[in-house]
């Protein structure tokens, strides 16, 4: 199990939720200050941090596999089990340089439906036409 530790924003209020991850199994256990506890399991780790978005949409997760434009290729999926991913740009082809890790600090452009990134990733790929 690998331990992550990041920014939340709740009730106005900045705290540090703790994800808990097995890349083998793509699960992940995650545990916030007030003691609210949560299991998944998903396709990666990026899902798994999707579902728990879904769960608890009162929650702003603050780093990039939170962020609109952010998402895993299916070659990064598997070889890192969905921690590290693409930041998109419309009209720009991703490469090397735009990979980051989910766990990474950001706050712009937060989303709190993994339903948003899916989208944007279509518009990213209509935009490179």
């Amino acid at each position: 199990m690998t331990i992550e530790e990041i920014s939340i924003l709740i009730g106005g209020k900045i705290e540090i939720a703790v994800l808990d991850y097995d890349p083998q199994k793509s699960t992940m256990k995650v545990t916030l200050e007030s003691g609210w506890t949560k299991y998944l399991s998903g396709f990666d780790i990026y899902d798994c941090l999707g579902k728990i978005i879904m769960h608890r949409p009162d929650i702003k997760f603050l780093c990039k596999g939170a962020k609109l434009n952010v998402r895993p290729s299916s070659m990064s999926s598997q070889m890192s089990s969905g921690v590290v991913a693409y930041e998109h740009k419309l009209g720009v082809r991703a490469s090397r340089k735009d990979l980051v890790n989910i766990f990474q600090y950001d706050d712009q452009d937060i989303i709190n439906d993994p339903q948003l990134q899916t989208d944007f990733f279509h518009r990213w790929l209509k935009s490179l036409k």
